[in-house]
């Protein structure tokens, strides 16, 4: 028996046969794309009906499956209920049956070309970096993970995505100049719009966890804002009410290259607050905002954290000097930091 049809413009519920999560698809939104907005992650790979990553079966309902290749859905997986939800609009209320993915541990990591489609000076020193996916890929990652780019000479350089996952058309990544750094060195020297990059990815267990109610922290050094800020668009586009309060540390004001943007999302985002902290604010800077270090900014403000979690990234010493101290003078649960250090020394991580 078939859910009863809704009227033309009335969205649709979807339930998913294993867990009994539900989402709403609005006319003309296509399953995957609903159940992503709705913070329900399913496995996907191209989004244009090529790949068969997305494919799952409709136990009761109707569907439009749209266009795809057969390659990818065969007629007898067709008439046997299956369907690409990347392409397939509901036409009722729908039962389905498919993988959720489930953290990291179910997310393919793929080696895709990519082309760099803007590059953007941020500050002196930090480059945004645009890269656009062949038409037929689509690189799904959990917000706060990272890239490696891979060099011809087998090296790779890591880089965390800034950008939420349900902005996948392109990746954005901020890129610190190093001084004698070997790739950093090309990309403000020498590359260019339309270059041809490969990358591997995504990498990391530095993702929110949202399972949890409990308020955050986020502590960002430097170029460490760039998976912060895939954070916090990530969770503004779930609508999650948790509080979040972002420190952003960096040694002068030219640091705080998005700064702009951050006071904004404390405007504009209820239960959110912005704290920039500058170690060695020049006297052209102007700063009267805190001083010192970022994450004794943090102490000052929540002597009290047994009751947060903390999401941290940076520089190695900035992550040891946090863990160790809202750990055993804050009351902060061990399990409770996770943590993106950024190795620049070597260049292996964010230089």
């Amino acid at each position: 028996m078939h859910p009863k049809a809704k009227g033309e413009h009335s969205p649709h519920r979807i339930t998913i046969e294993s867990s009994l999560h539900q989402f709403d698809v609005e006319p003309g939104n296509t399953l995957l794309r609903a159940a992503l907005d709705a913070g329900i992650n399913l496995p996907y790979g191209c989004r244009n009906g090529a790949c068969g990553a997305c494919k799952g079966r409709i136990i009761c309902g109707q569907v439009d499956r749209g266009d795809y290749s057969e390659d990818a859905l065969s007629a007898a997986e067709a008439a046997g209920g299956y369907a690409l939800f990347c392409c397939a609009r509901p036409l009722s209320d729908l039962t389905i049956a498919c993988r959720e993915v489930s953290a990291i541990r179910d997310i393919p990591v793929k080696t895709l070309p990519s082309r760099v489609q803007k590059m953007a000076l941020l500050a002196p020193d930090v480059m945004l970096l645009q890269l656009k996916l062949p038409a037929s890929e689509r690189l799904q990652f959990l917000a706060g993970q990272y890239i490696d780019i891979l060099l011809r000479d087998g090296r790779r350089r890591s880089f965390s995505i800034a950008n939420a996952p349900q902005d996948d058309d392109c990746l954005e990544l901020h890129v610190r100049q190093v001084p004698g750094g070997h790739f950093t060195r090309h990309v403000f020297e020498t590359m260019q719009e339309r270059d041809i990059l490969r990358i591997d990815g995504p990498h990391g267990c530095f993702y929110l966890r949202e399972e949890s109610a409990k308020p955050i922290i986020l502590l960002a050094g430097g170029t460490g804002f760039a998976p912060i800020k895939a954070l916090v668009e990530h969770a503004a586009h779930q609508n999650n009410l948790r509080p979040m309060a972002l420190y952003w540390g960096a040694r002068d004001r030219a640091g705080l290259y998005l700064h702009e943007l951050a006071a904004a999302w404390a405007t504009e985002q209820a239960g959110f607050s912005y704290v920039p902290v500058l170690s060695e604010a020049q006297p052209a800077d102007g700063w009267q905002g805190r001083s010192g270090w970022v994450h004794q900014a943090v102490i000052d403000d929540f002597p009290d954290l047994s009751g947060h979690q903390v999401y941290a990234c940076g520089a190695p010493a900035m992550i040891e000097a946090a863990q160790r101290d809202f750990i055993s003078r804050c009351g902060l649960k061990e399990e409770d930091f996770f943590a993106d250090a950024f190795t620049f020394a070597a260049e292996s991580a964010n230089p």
